[in-house]
C-alpha cells in the first residue's frame, strides 16, 4: 500500500496540495462542504446571483485516486485524524489547510452549495431594494464589494467607513492614488479615520432603513449593511492541544518547510499557519507547492528542501468591478503599481473561476460581462 496523506481542509490551498499529491500517494481529502468554494468571487456572486454557481467546483471531480471524505475533522494527532461523524483516518503525512472564516458573503457560512446560493440570492433581493450601501472595513473586501455594488448599480450610494486614516497603506503611494480616483469616479464614498459608536439595529445583509452614529459625531443613513472586517481561524480541531499548541491568534508555528513545529510528516499551509504575511489564496496556494515537493520528496526517501519566504513586498490585485480596480505587482526593480487594465485581464474580468475550472477538471465559459 502507497502511504496515505490525510489533507485536512478542502480549501485553496487543500485543494492544490491533494491535486499535486493524488498521484504520489493516498490522499484523503476531508472538508465539511460537499464543494470548493472560489471565495474570491463572492461579491460578485452576492451582486449578480446568475452568476453565483461559477464559485462553487464540486470535489468529486478533484481526485483521480484519492478519496474525499465530506466530515469536520474536531481533533488531530500525530498519526490521525478524529471527525464530528465518530470515525478516525489514519495517516502517514498531515497537511493542516482548514483556512478561515468570514462574514456573509466574503465567504458562505454554511456547507452545502445549495443553502449557499440559496443566501446569496436572499441577500441580493435585501439589496436589490436598499438605495443606500454601508459597508464596514475598508479593507480589501470592503472596497471590492463596494466596486461590485457600483458596477451593477451605479446610482446607489455606497458609503465605506473604517477607522484607518489611509487606505491599503502598506501599498505604493501611486497604486492607492489611483485606488482614491477610481473610487471618486464610481461616487464610492469614504469615511476614514472613524467607527460607528454602535453596529447597526438589523442584521448585516438585512433591509431595513436606520441611521448611525460614528465616533467623530456624524449620523449616517442607510438601508442595509455589510460587516468586511474579522477574520476567525478555523482551527478549534487542534483546541485540545494533541498535535501542537496554537498561538494566540489560533494559527500553528511553522518551519522554512511549512512543517509544523516538532514534526517532520506533518504541515501546515494557508491561513492556519504563523506565516507573516498577507492571508490570501495566491499564498496559500504557493504553500500547496512547497508541502507537495517535500512530501513527494519523503515519500521517494529524500529530504524535504523546498521552502518558503514571503515576498519581500506585498502583492495584490483588488477589482472594482469586471472592468476597474487596482493592483500591485513584483518587478525586479521593485513593486510596480498596476492598472485597471491589467486587474480585468488577471483577475477582474472573471475572477480567475478558469483556473479552478482547470484544476477541478471542469470546462466552464466566462465572459467579461456575463
Amino acid at each position: 500500500m502507497s502511504p496515505t496523506v490525510v489533507v485536512v481542509g478542502g480549501g485553496y490551498g487543500g485543494s492544490a496540495v491533494a491535486k499535486a499529491l493524488d498521484v504520489e500517494a493516498d490522499v484523503v481529502l476531508i472538508d465539511p462542504r460537499d464543494a470548493f468554494v472560489h471565495s474570491a468571487g463572492s461579491l460578485r456572486a452576492l451582486a449578480r446571483p446568475d452568476w453565483a454557481h461559477n464559485i462553487f467546483f464540486p470535489y468529486d471531480t478533484l481526485l483521480a485516486r484519492g478519496t474525499v471524505i465530506r466530515d469536520r475533522a474536531v481533533s488531530v494527532d500525530p498519526r490521525g485524524v478524529e471527525l464530528a461523524s465518530g470515525r478516525r483516518v489514519e495517516a502517514d503525512y498531515l497537511v493542516l489547510a482548514t483556512g478561515s472564516s468570514y462574514a456573509h458573503p466574503g465567504k458562505p457560512g454554511v456547507e452545502s452549495t445549495g443553502e449557499a446560493l440559496d443566501d446569496l440570492r436572499r441577500t441580493h433581493k435585501e439589496l436589490v431594494g436598499a438605495e443606500r450601501v454601508l459597508i464596514a472595513g475598508a479593507g480589501p473586501v470592503g472596497l471590492e464589494l463596494a466596486g461590485e455594488i457600483k458596477a451593477e448599480w451605479p446610482h446607489k450610494q455606497v458609503t465605506v467607513i473604517d477607522p484607518n486614516e489611509r487606505l491599503l497603506s502598506a501599498f505604493r503611494p501611486e497604486m492607492r492614488e489611483d485606488l482614491h480616483r477610481q473610487l471618486h469616479e464610481l461616487d464610492i464614498r469614504l469615511r476614514l479615520g472613524t467607527l460607528l459608536t454602535a453596529p447597526p439595529p438589523p442584521e448585516p445583509g438585512q433591509a431595513e432603513t436606520f441611521t448611525v452614529t460614528t465616533t467623530d459625531g456624524d449620523q449616517l443613513m442607510a438601508d442595509i449593511w455589510f460587516r468586511a472586517h474579522g477574520v476567525h481561524i478555523n482551527s478549534e480541531h487542534l483546541a485540545d492541544g494533541r498535535l501542537t499548541t496554537r498561538t494566540p491568534r489560533g494559527q500553528v508555528r511553522v518551519d522554512e518547510n511549512l512543517a509544523v513545529h516538532g514534526y517532520g510528516h506533518v504541515y501546515a499551509i494557508g491561513d492556519i499557519t504563523d506565516v507573516s504575511e498577507a492571508k490570501m489564496a495566491r499564498h496559500a496556494m504557493q504553500h500547496a507547492e512547497v508541502v507537495a515537493q517535500n512530501i513527494t520528496a519523503q515519500l521517494r526517501g529524500e529530504q524535504p528542501t523546498a521552502t518558503y519566504e514571503p515576498a519581500p513586498d506585498p502583492v495584490i490585485l483588488l477589482p472594482l468591478g469586471p472592468r476597474r480596480g487596482v493592483g500591485q505587482l513584483p518587478t525586479p526593480d521593485g513593486p510596480v503599481a498596476a492598472p485597471a487594465t491589467t486587474v480585468a485581464e488577471y483577475k477582474g474580468a472573471d475572477l480567475g473561476v478558469g483556473k479552478f475550472a482547470a484544476l477541478f477538471g471542469t470546462a466552464r465559459e466566462e465572459k467579461a460581462d456575463a
